[in-house]
C-alpha cells in the first residue's frame, strides 16, 4: 500500500513538473519575443531615426515658440505637417485659447555702490507687468524662502524683494532640487505684492553659477491691479554677488526695467496624431510632449525633445510593424508652459467624448541619457515592475512609482496609468527656461535612445493592459 502511495505521488508530482515546465517555457517564449522586439525598436531609433533631424528643424528654423506667438503658430503647422507624412490613421488639431505673454524689448537691471555700476543679467519672468517707464530704483531686501517673506510682512514695503534661494546640491534628483525653491518664482510677487513693494527678482532655478538668467511662469494669485509689480530672474552669478555686496552696503540701489505685456488670449491648437487600435480601438495610450516653450532659448531640451521623441514612437511603430491593439495617439500639446491650456483642452475633450485612456506617458525632462520611467497608477505596480528585466539592458534601471506629466495630469482617475519618461537630470537644470537651451546641447544618440525607450514601453503598455 505504502509503495503505491509513493508511486501516485510520484506520478503526481512529475505532472506538476511538466506543467511547470511548461509555464516556464511560454513565459521564457514571451519574454524572447519582447525582447526582439524591444531591441529592433532600438536598431531602428539607432540607426534610422528621424528625431533629430526633426529638433532641428524645430530649434533652428523655428526657434522659441511661446504661446501665442507666430513662431507658436508655426509649430504647429510643422507638427501637423510631420504627422501627416507618416501616414498615420487620422491627424487633425484640437483648437484651444491660450494666453499671450510678449516680452517686447529686452530688459535691463544694474546695481551701484558708491560711483561703481555692475550690470546684472536679467529676464522678466512669464506672465509678469512692466516696470514704469523709466524703471525701478530700490533698496533691496534679500530673502531665501516665502516664508521668510512673509515673516517680514509691512518692512517689505517700498523695497525690491530679492529672493536668492539657491537649489539644494545635494539631491541627487536635481527635480527635488528644483520643486524646493521653485515656489519663490511662482508666488514670490503674490506673496510681497500686498505689503506695497516696488518689485521682486528672483534667483534662477539652476546649479549652474554663470550669467544666463533663467524665466518661467509667475503668478499674482488674487492680488488686485495696484498690488501687482514687476518681477524678473537674475542670474546666478548676479545674485551671488549681489548678496556678497549687501552685506557690505545694506543701502545699495538697485535699478531694473522691463516692458513686457500681457494680450488677450490667442487661438491655437493641440496637434494630435493616431494609429488605431486591432483590437479595442475604443481605449486609448496617449504619449506626448509639449509643442510651446520659452521665449529666449529654443526650447530644445523643453519640450522640443519631448515632442519629436513621442512622434517617433509612431513612426518605429509603423516601421517595424507593430500593430497596436488600443488606439495609441501623440499629441503634441500646446501651452504647458504659461498655463496648461492644451493639457486641460485635451483632458477635457476626451471627457466630453466619453473616451476612456488607459495609459499616458509625456517627456518633459530633456533629452539626456535614459534612466527610465516613473508612473502614477492605483493598479498594476507589479506589472510594471516586471518589465526591469526586459528594459534595464537599455540603462532603463529606474522603474517605480512617481510624478508623471504635467500635460498628462489631467487625465488623472483610478483607472489610467501615467507615465514620466525619466532621462538622467543632472543637466537639464543647466539649459531649463534659460537662452541656453539651444539644439546644440542636444546630443544626438541620447535623443534618438529616449524615443527608443518611450516606443518600448508603449509596445508593453499596448500588449499587456487590457
Amino acid at each position: 500500500m505504502k509503495h503505491f502511495i509513493t508511486t501516485i505521488s510520484f506520478s503526481f508530482l512529475a505532472i506538476l513538473s511538466e506543467k511547470s515546465i511548461s509555464q516556464n517555457l511560454v513565459l521564457s517564449q514571451v519574454q524572447k519575443t519582447d525582447s526582439t522586439t524591444i531591441k529592433q525598436l532600438f536598431n531602428t531609433a539607432l540607426s534610422n531615426g528621424k528625431s533629430y533631424e526633426w529638433l532641428d528643424h524645430l530649434s533652428n528654423k523655428i526657434g522659441g515658440r511661446l504661446s501665442g506667438s507666430p513662431q507658436a503658430q508655426q509649430a504647429v503647422e510643422w507638427g501637423n505637417k510631420i504627422l501627416y507624412g507618416l501616414n498615420l490613421d487620422k491627424v487633425w488639431l484640437q483648437p484651444v485659447m491660450v494666453p499671450h505673454w510678449v516680452r517686447g524689448k529686452k530688459e535691463v537691471a544694474y546695481f551701484t555702490v558708491g560711483n561703481d555700476k555692475f550690470d546684472v543679467a536679467i529676464c522678466a519672468l512669464g506672465g509678469s507687468i512692466a516696470t514704469p517707464l523709466n524703471g525701478i530704483t530700490g533698496e533691496i531686501i534679500e530673502v531665501k524662502s516665502l516664508k521668510e517673506a512673509e515673516a517680514k510682512g509691512s518692512d517689505l514695503k517700498g523695497k525690491i524683494v530679492f529672493f536668492n534661494g539657491a537649489f539644494d546640491d545635494t539631491y541627487i534628483q536635481t527635480f527635488k532640487a528644483y520643486s524646493g525653491c521653485a515656489g519663490q518664482r511662482y508666488s514670490g510677487a503674490e506673496v510681497c505684492g500686498k505689503y506695497g513693494v516696488l518689485g521682486v527678482i528672483v534667483r534662477s532655478m539652476t546649479h549652474s553659477l554663470d550669467d544666463f538668467p533663467h524665466t518661467g511662469a509667475m503668478s499674482y494669485g488674487d492680488l488686485s491691479e495696484t498690488e501687482k509689480v514687476p518681477t524678473a530672474a537674475i542670474s546666478t552669478l548676479a545674485a551671488n554677488l549681489l548678496s556678497e555686496k549687501l552685506k557690505e552696503h545694506p543701502t545699495l540701489k538697485f535699478y531694473f526695467k522691463q516692458n513686457c505685456q500681457t494680450l488677450p488670449d490667442a487661438p491655437s491648437f493641440n496637434v494630435i496624431g493616431e494609429l488605431k487600435g486591432s483590437e479595442f480601438p475604443e481605449k486609448y495610450i496617449t504619449v506626448g510632449g509639449h509643442l510651446d516653450s520659452w521665449d529666449i532659448g529654443d526650447g530644445a531640451h523643453d519640450d522640443g525633445a519631448g515632442v519629436v521623441q513621442s512622434i517617433e514612437v509612431l513612426r518605429l511603430f509603423k516601421l517595424n510593424g507593430i500593430k497596436p491593439k488600443h488606439t495609441i495617439r501623440v499629441v503634441l500639446f500646446m501651452n504647458e508652459e504659461n498655463g496648461l491650456q492644451g493639457g486641460r483642452k485635451y483632458a477635457e475633450e476626451a471627457k466630453l467624448n466619453n473616451e476612456n485612456h488607459i495609459a499616458a506617458l509625456e517627456s518633459d525632462s530633456g533629452g539626456f541619457t535614459p534612466r527610465g520611467f516613473t508612473f502614477d497608477s492605483k493598479k498594476n505596480h507589479d506589472l510594471f515592475m516586471s518589465w526591469k528585466p526586459l528594459l534595464s539592458p537599455y540603462g532603463l534601471h529606474e522603474i517605480q512609482p512617481g510624478g508623471s506629466g504635467a500635460d498628462i495630469g489631467p487625465l488623472k482617475s483610478d483607472t489610467i496609468s501615467l507615465f514620466g519618461y525619466r532621462p538622467d537630470s543632472q543637466r537639464y537644470f543647466d539649459y531649463h527656461h534659460a537662452a541656453t537651451d539651444t539644439f546644440d546641447k542636444v546630443n544626438k544618440r541620447e535623443l534618438e535612445l529616449g524615443a527608443a525607450s518611450m516606443a518600448s514601453l508603449i509596445y508593453l503598455l499596448d500588449k499587456y493592459l487590457p
